[in-house]
């Protein structure tokens, strides 16, 4: 079933070891949905399937999965995304040398090897996909399933493909396809066609396929199929995969292991992509020389003070912090997302994922934070203070652009691509300005947006760095008339200690981080399920 629908109806085959299996059938006959039942992405609703006579375990090993996305980082060398994978998916303790043997004998089983020490984004769509395959051989599986390998290929590169896949099938590996492509079926063991609604129509050799539909060629089957009876490949039995021997589920890498593996990995990634390593590095620059511009020295001067700069700058800051965090955050998993959903199947903990990204980015953050504050304070645009004043500031906008950097990975986590992710920006940002209580106090907000104040990270980072400066004492003994005048419109904003607002900035990290997993958790679900 999916959304209410059934999508398969009484399909029955089986899978001899060492055979290829091509899967055909219009759009919508549920191809991909066959294909993740006998892999055990997905369970049947009705019926059961069977490896060796034992229902389907993707966590312990001897299957591979190759859905219709790349599962391979772009910005990567070959050789070094497929290192990663064999590290993270062989059992724990395999040694470097048989890491590398199992990359090296990959590449070669692929044709590969010429290319291993290109970027993954400069190979050709055909290369792409057997790099995709390369990921599942690493563990030598029994069965392979592929969902549409030739999809999107020319006739030569899908040739090529289907032999190599012809070739892994002759050193005894099962595989199981999914196709639109015609000519596939000719270069199959077994056919498996499926009529619109699920039915299996034809399950035999290719060359039967044409007399049974009793047409001239493949693409007129598709035309006449809806109006053949369902056929079974053996009656009484259900969807099986034939496998040669049966082999226990590999020790897996320990959770924190792992996070320093994908925490090495992702630090190669943002690396590698110059231009994602030019915005992390510059943004922080242009915005804080933009900030240079916009204040004026000495609005914090005691004898002067400036009280309309002064929360202008405190709410800037907080911003410029805020803005860092979630530009780092928004495009961290939705690039990568067909990568998570198919090692979550095997080995990905996603909370190891999640605080690898967070360990990348947050140092970079932490800088900016520090270069920010270091720059206005050398232009005099903040207070000559004491060490105490400075590390509460510093505190407060590197809790800000943590509990951003969080919120960023959530909406990265909840979008389906990088397009809508970037939508996402304007849409965060602006609620986060309007009601953070700096161009309109809180206390002279209404109480719907009062209320709505609360959960703006914005707000409790612009209370912190208030407190922390100390607004309160410079507006009410100030020079200036308006200070007593502003002071009261800000009621009690800036009278609590700022560690009320790190409470807050802190909470809404944790918050934010714990909501990024549940999102990610439900979508490989929602994914294995389709």
């Amino acid at each position: 079933m999916a959304g209410g629908r059934e999508v398969l109806r009484a399909v029955s085959l089986s899978a001899a070891p060492g055979s290829l299996v091509v899967i055909a059938g219009a759009s919508g006959a549920g191809k991909t949905s066959l294909l993740e039942v006998l892999a055990g992405v997905r369970p049947p609703d009705e019926g059961s399937v069977t490896h060796d006579d034992r229902p389907p375990a993707p966590r312990a090993g001897g299957f591979g999965y190759v859905p219709q996305d790349d599962i391979v980082h772009r910005d990567l060398p070959l050789s070094r995304t497929l290192r990663y994978a064999a590290e993270l998916r062989l059992p724990a303790g395999t040694s470097a040398a048989d890491v590398a043997e199992a990359v090296r004998r990959a590449l070669d089983d692929l044709g590969l090897t010429a290319v291993a020490g290109q970027r993954v984004g400069l190979l050709s769509g055909g290369e792409r996909k057997r790099a995709s395959i390369a990921v599942e051989l690493l563990t030598r599986p029994r069965v392979l399933f592929l969902d549409e390998p030739t999809s999107g290929l020319d006739p030569a590169a899908g040739a090529a493909l289907l032999g190599l896949l012809r070739s892994l099938a002759h050193q005894g590996t099962t595989i199981v396809l999914t196709t639109h492509t015609p000519a596939d079926l000719s270069r199959a063991d077994t056919v498996a066609f499926l009529a619109p609604g699920g039915r299996l129509v034809y399950h035999g050799a290719p060359n039967g396929l044409l007399e049974h539909f009793g047409t001239d060629n493949v693409e007129e089957a598709y035309g006449v199929a809806a109006d053949l009876p369902s056929v079974s490949a053996e009656e009484g039995t259900e969807p099986s995969a034939g496998t040669s021997s049966e082999s226990a589920a590999p020790r897996l890498m320990g959770p924190m292991r792992q996070w320093w593996l994908l925490t090495r990995r992702s630090a190669e990634i943002l690396a590698r992509n110059r231009l994602s390593a030019a915005v992390v590095v510059g943004s922080p620059i242009m915005i804080i020389a933009m900030f240079a511009m916009l204040f004026r020295p000495g609005a914090f001067d005691p004898a002067a003070p400036d009280p309309a700069s002064t929360a202008m700058i405190c709410f800037w800051i907080a911003f410029g912090a805020f803005f860092f965090g979630l530009t780092y955050g928004l495009l961290q998993i939705c690039t990568e997302l067909p990568i998570v959903r198919r090692e979550r199947l095997t080995v990905l903990r996603l909370g190891p994922y999640l605080l690898a990204k967070v360990a990348i980015l947050l140092p970079v953050l932490v800088a900016a934070d520090a270069l920010l504050l270091a720059v206005l304070r050398g232009l005099n645009r903040l207070p000559a203070a004491d060490g105490g004043v400075y590390g509460s500031l510093f505190v407060s906008t590197v809790l800000a652009s943590a509990a951003a950097l969080t919120l960023g990975l959530l909406a990265s986590a909840a979008v389906a691509e990088p397009g809508q992710a970037t939508l996402m920006l304007p849409l965060l940002c602006f609620p986060q300005v309007l009601f953070s209580g700096a161009f309109v106090p809180v206390p002279k907000m209404s109480a719907l947006g009062s209320g709505l104040s609360w959960a703006m990270t914005n707000r409790w980072a612009f209370e912190a760095l208030g407190s922390g400066v100390g607004l309160d004492e410079l507006w009410a003994h100030g020079a200036s008339p308006m200070g007593p005048p502003l002071l009261a419109s800000y009621g009690d904003t800036f009278a609590h200690s700022a560690a009320r607002g790190w409470l807050w900035l802190g909470g809404f990290t944790v918050l934010f981080l714990a909501a990024a997993w549940a999102v990610l958790a439900r979508k490989c679900r929602r994914a294995a399920r389709g």
